[in-house]
């Protein structure tokens, strides 16, 4: 009988994982394409019970683990060691493989959609608890996926011994920027009924909040 509930459980965990491998592009074409429209989808989508929710797309924290896996996987294979791997002291002994690099990464990244997700839910003056805070917080996960991956990858191009590839990273970074503050812009314009500029000063403030976090936390496992 226990066998048979792990080959279920085992044909369950499968095919999960082997979806990812369509639907993992399908959501990452979609967030560059249609980054406010994907987050519109997921505002209407949290109103679903939870077995119809991300049916055509993967769910928002999975997305965002997967696409910083994808540039994790894409600085491995340009032959760059991780400096917090490679750093055994103090804090950053506790990250002594890919698969901590990668957590530590993901919980990084996330403070974007996070600071993000609650000054969205205070410009709506709505109480702030991990209820109110859930479905900005997932909303947000989708372009900062996006722009953690342009990040990262320009990063890592930024450090190559080519002067080409090195000018593709810069790029890609400045790039990574721009855009995820224009498309934060847009949103926090269109969901607060706001002009521009201030939906743009909103932002602003969100995105020091995450790089303050990035920095702190950056500081704290290399130093």
């Amino acid at each position: 009988m226990d066998f048979m509930k792990w080959l279920n459980s085992l044909d369950e965990l499968l095919y999960e994982v082997m979806s990812w491998v369509i639907f993992f592009p399908l959501t990452l074409w979609q967030a560059l394409l249609r980054p406010v429209g994907t987050m519109k989808q997921i505002e209407r989508e949290m109103a679903l019970p939870d077995d119809e929710r991300y049916a055509s797309v993967l769910s928002p924290p999975l997305f965002l683990a997967l696409t910083l896996l994808l540039a994790h996987t894409v600085s491995t294979a340009l032959g760059q060691t991780d400096e917090i791997i490679a750093n055994h002291h103090d804090l950053a002994d506790l990250v002594n493989d890919n698969a901590s690099a990668l957590v530590l990464r993901v919980v990084v990244f996330a403070g974007f959609p996070l600071f993000l997700a609650a000054r969205m839910v205070r410009r709506r003056k709505i109480k702030l608890d991990r209820t109110s805070l859930q479905q900005p917080f997932y909303e947000q996960c989708y372009p900062a996926a996006v722009f953690a991956l342009g990040l990262s990858v320009g990063s890592s191009f930024g450090f190559d011994q080519h002067e080409v590839t090195r000018m593709v990273g810069h790029w890609l970074v400045g790039s990574s920027i721009v855009n995820f503050w224009i498309v934060e812009t847009r949103w926090f314009a269109q969901a607060l009924s706001i002009n521009l500029l201030r939906a743009a000063g909103n932002v602003f403030v969100g995105l020091l909040e995450g790089a303050t976090f990035l920095f702190c936390v950056g500081f704290l496992f290399t130093r």
